[in-house]
C-alpha cells in the first residue's frame, strides 16, 4: 500500500460551497473504499493550500483514479505526493 498526500485548492465552486466541504468530504472517503483507498485524514487548512489529504491506495493507479474524480467534481484541484514510510525510504535510499 502506497501513501500519497493531496494538496487541495478550493476552486470558485468549492469556496461558493464552502459549508458543503465536510459532505464532500464524506462522499470522498467512501468513494475511496469503494476503490480499495482509505483516508488516513483530511485536514482543512489556512495558508498556501485549502487542505492536506492523505490517503494510502494500493497502488498509483487507484490513487491517481480516485484523486481524477476528486478534480472532476469541480470544488478542489489537487496536488499530489507520493510519500514513504521511514523503512520503505531507508530502502529505497540503500538500494543507491
Amino acid at each position: 500500500m502506497g501513501i500519497f498526500i493531496a494538496l487541495l485548492d478550493f476552486t470558485d465552486q468549492g469556496i461558493r460551497n464552502l459549508k458543503d466541504s465536510p459532505h464532500r468530504a464524506d462522499q470522498f472517503t467512501a468513494m475511496a473504499e469503494k476503490a480499495g483507498a482509505t483516508v488516513l485524514a483530511q485536514y482543512w487548512t489556512i495558508g498556501s493550500h485549502d487542505g492536506v489529504l492523505i490517503l494510502e491506495a494500493p497502488n498509483g493507479e487507484v490513487a491517481a483514479s480516485i484523486l481524477l474524480a476528486l478534480g472532476a467534481a469541480g470544488s478542489v484541484r489537487t496536488t499530489t505526493l507520493r510519500a514513504f514510510k521511514w523503512a520503505d525510504a531507508q530502502g529505497l535510499i540503500e538500494a543507491q
